[in-house]
């Protein structure tokens, strides 16, 4: 590779490799449990809305509006969190919300992945079900749900496999990175939790 090729790959890229860092470290924020993180996670939002769109992603590109709204609800609900409890605490899941979570997330796919495929949508079913799925996540992840964690790291695992086959190769490569730390975001809020709990026994 030449340095002129070199130079256009990255000049071309830039949107996508500005989309890279600010998600790495809006989820590295999240797993700290830092309000700072909504403010940088609303700018990778819109950088990836582009990104997808460019690449006729579609499912990808609404599911960045999705996160738009979650992103700005998360910062809202958590900023209250700091103000009722003096920070932001880890939240128990009901198993019937659980349940009811992972339903309207299959039947979601499913809908939405027929609309995608009338589209014309690129690879329309496995788009809508990690955009579906990735809605439930980041419906867990604002309030506050260790789960969210673990099913991130299943939808980024599937993303990764998707970006290679559609050439994004950062972003495939993001996603790796983004496995590694929603493991160490869920660490992180396991250890808040034993701490909240702890408290509640001595107190």
């Amino acid at each position: 590779m030449t340095l002129t090729t070199l130079w256009h790959a990255l000049t071309s890229d830039w949107l996508e490799y500005c989309g890279v860092i600010t998600t790495l470290l809006g989820i590295w924020l999240t797993a700290r449990r830092r309000l700072i993180s909504f403010p940088v996670t609303l700018i990778s939002d819109f950088v990836y809305l582009l990104v997808f769109f460019r690449a006729a992603l579609f499912s990808d590109a609404l599911l960045q509006l999705f996160f738009l709204a979650f992103t700005l609800y998360g910062w809202w609900y958590w900023w209250r969190g700091v103000r009722e409890d003096g920070e932001v605490r880890v939240a128990p899941q009901s198993r019937q919300n659980l349940v009811i979570s992972v339903v309207v997330g299959i039947v979601g796919s499913i809908v939405w992945g027929l609309l995608m495929r009338r589209l014309n949508a690129a690879l329309p079913f496995l788009d809508a079900t990690l955009m579906i799925f990735s809605l439930v996540a980041s419906w867990w992840s604002v309030r506050r749900h260790i789960s969210n964690w673990w099913l991130w790291i299943v939808v980024d695992l599937i993303y990764i496999g998707e970006y290679i086959y559609k050439g994004l190769l950062p972003t495939a490569a993001l996603y790796l990175g983004l496995v590694f730390l929603a493991v160490i975001g869920l660490r992180s809020w396991n250890r808040a939790a034993s701490t909240q709990q702890e408290a509640c026994l001595v107190s």
